[in-house]
């Protein structure tokens, strides 16, 4: 008799509060601070609990880009697992290759876009207080001429 040991373990399903936490997460910070009131009014040890696992869990202050860039390197480092096929593991290295870098030329577009704003911004600033300082000397000069 031969016996076959699977080495695939099924992931444990998420509990009930694990579910709820992930539902309150994907709603906003919104459903967090209703669910902190909802707790105070019904029960109030509850919404205590809520409040405090909001502002010590950083779920109340956490900034959601940083949020996203927790995910993305969670999930890059699984992206960057092997599937086996020398030849996919190969493409896949190349395209996040030449995604970084398209990335980081956007960014620097965008770096040189925002320059550009500025500096035609300050540019129409010195224009319009040039044309302002003239216009007060000519009056300066006008006023003068009368007295």
């Amino acid at each position: 008799m031969t016996y076959v040991a699977s080495t695939h373990t099924a992931a444990p399903a998420p509990n009930m509060l694990r579910r709820a936490e992930m539902w309150l997460d994907e709603k906003g910070k919104g459903a967090w601070i209703a669910a902190t009131v909802i707790g105070f009014i019904f029960v109030w040890p509850v919404g205590l609990a809520l409040l405090a696992y909001t502002i010590w869990g950083k779920k109340m202050f956490a900034c959601k880009s940083k949020s996203d860039r927790h995910n993305f390197r969670r999930h890059a480092g699984y992206a960057m697992k092997s599937s086996g096929n020398s030849a996919f593991d190969a493409y896949k290295t190349e395209t996040l290759r030449r995604l970084e870098e398209e990335q980081g030329s956007f960014e620097d577009f965008l770096d040189r876009l925002r320059a550009a704003k500025d500096k035609a911004e300050f540019d129409q600033f010195m224009k319009d207080r040039a044309k302002t300082a003239d216009a007060d000397t000519d009056t300066n000069v006008t006023d003068k001429e009368d007295a």
